[in-house]
């Protein structure tokens, strides 16, 4: 058991943002922030208590990302995690969630088999789960696929430049758009995504130069891992940024903290007074009534 708590009012709650705190992002929002030059923040979260946190620090978008299949579930990509486990995951974050955009990727398969089965795995995840738009990688040959999404009231970000999913057909991940062949695949790829209908493009794993000119090109807000300083916004996987996995950090990674270290060290605390017999302490155990006490057979004694 966990005394948690869950009060709607988050009684001790405090905002990074005060003045912001209450403040709904939206998708018109994200498009003013750009148009004002004001940055976008956005990393993911996988369970209730991080997205509170996330939440509570103003952050404008979450993102409920399938990187889970990789930092949560241990797998050697993003591949293997389903539609069931990334609906699961989002219906935790989304009763964290009051402030930040939602935004729920959907994982591999669920798009790739035809517009009908994707078209409907976006609905479940705006009915089941609760997100408030859905991610999905590649360039053009997404476009109709994102027209029908749209259409239907779903917004939708898109994808481009490193995308995990396509880890096979990369041969591993590698940063993109390093020939002037690829920079034009690229630049086409986000004008055509834009005329598609999404509100944002996350553009990872691209060079610098790359991702200022593609978001100068367009109307919508860049979105930037691993792509330098000039897009519109930024995003990093939370347990990247916390230190909370076990290989070395992609060159885009910034550490804001070691949590990985402070919960080895809380651990290790425990194992010691566990085994020494100092927790838990009297002061942190239930006790019987003075009445049950008066009425037991022989006195209980209290060790201190």
């Amino acid at each position: 058991m966990s005394l948690t708590t869950f009060s709607p009012e988050r009684a001790g709650a405090q905002p990074g943002r005060q003045a912001d705190s209450l403040t709904k992002v939206t998708v018109p929002s994200l498009l003013e922030k750009k148009m004002l030059r004001q940055p976008i923040v956005a990393v993911t979260a996988y369970d209730y208590a991080t997205a509170r946190l996330v939440d509570e620090a103003g952050l404008d978008v979450l993102l409920v990302g399938d990187s889970l299949a990789m930092v949560m579930q241990g797998h050697e990509n993003t591949l293997a995690i389903t539609m069931d486990e990334m609906l699961l995951y989002t219906r935790g974050v989304r009763r964290a969630v009051k402030r930040a955009l939602l935004v729920a990727d959907m994982p591999f398969g669920s798009y790739h088999t035809g517009d009908r089965e994707a078209l409907a795995n976006a609905i479940r995840f705006v009915k089941e789960s609760g997100a408030e738009a859905v991610k999905l990688e590649g360039g053009r040959e997404r476009k109709e696929l994102i027209q029908r999404i749209v259409a239907a009231e779903i917004p939708v970000m898109g994808h481009i430049g490193l995308t995990p999913q396509s880890v096979h057909r990369m041969g591993g991940y590698k940063v993109q758009g390093k020939t002037m062949e690829a920079i034009d695949e690229l630049r086409t790829d986000a004008l055509a995504l834009e005329e598609a209908g999404c509100f944002a493009i996350v553009l990872e794993g691209v060079p610098r130069e790359l991702a200022r000119i593609i978001t100068d090109e367009l109307h919508i807000p860049t979105i930037g891992i691993g792509a330098g300083p000039d897009c519109d916004g930024q995003i990093l996987v939370m347990h990247d940024m916390m230190t909370m996995t076990f290989s070395p950090p992609a060159k885009f990674v910034r550490r804001y903290a070691d949590i990985a270290g402070v919960m080895r060290a809380a651990l290790d605390e425990y194992r010691r007074d566990v085994e020494a017999r100092t927790f838990p302490a009297d002061a942190e155990s239930y006790h019987f009534s003075r009445e049950i006490r008066e009425l037991m057979a022989e006195p209980v004694e209290l060790v201190e």
